[in-house]
């Protein structure tokens, strides 16, 4: 298995560490898998999420709460990675649940990238801007955990979503077990106040 890929932004004064979930049988078959799809890990997926545990471990990375979206991939994902880290305390969140994206669901995502890039709404599923405003709004749950460094587990629509809210996009969408650390000093709130004075 290769070494898991790990994205680092440039001097995070304020870290958030972000893990997209392991593989789910959708993911491996390149099919759209979005918040109302919910699936559980493959084999594969596991042995991801162990992996990214073990680099944290090696990384040192001194993670002191877990936060998840209630799916069960992001759930099971933490799991492992809480198991391996000696981590006890994992935070279910429903307002990080990925995207929900209605007719796209279980289709190849090819077929749905350029609509998706456009900003396009999918039938039946959840608008780009509602779910950008919705992930700001959990955003705000994890503030008062800052100071415990936690990591977030979940879905690789999320992590966009992220990118866009702080102005830090990924180079690319991240891969199944991927790794990204945020930076949200600029969503603090002491921060915030003071550009406002």
């Amino acid at each position: 298995m290769r070494t898991p890929a790990v994205i680092q932004l440039e001097l995070p004064k304020v870290p958030l560490a972000f893990v997209r979930h392991g593989a789910t049988e959708p993911n491996l078959r390149g099919l759209r898998c979005g918040g109302e799809v919910d699936v559980p890990l493959t084999d594969v997926g596991r042995r991801q999420a162990q992996a990214i545990a073990q680099h944290l471990l090696a990384a040192r990375q001194d993670i002191g709460v877990i936060v998840s979206s209630d799916l069960q991939r992001t759930r099971e994902t933490a799991a492992i990675i809480g198991r391996e880290l000696g981590v006890t305390e994992l935070l279910i969140e429903p307002g990080f649940c990925e995207r929900h994206l209605g007719e796209w669901n279980l289709t190849p995502i090819a077929d749905s990238q350029a609509a998706l890039e456009a900003g396009a709404t999918p039938p039946g599923g959840e608008s780009q801007a509602l779910f950008f405003e919705r992930i700001r709004a959990t955003l705000f749950v994890l503030l008062p955990l800052m100071h415990r460094r936690p990591l977030l587990v979940a879905s690789r629509g999320v992590a966009r979503a992220l990118g866009h809210i702080l102005a830090q996009p990924t180079a690319a969408p991240l891969s199944n077990g991927e790794l990204v650390l945020f930076d949200l000093a600029e969503f603090h709130p002491h921060q915030t106040e003071s550009r406002a004075a």
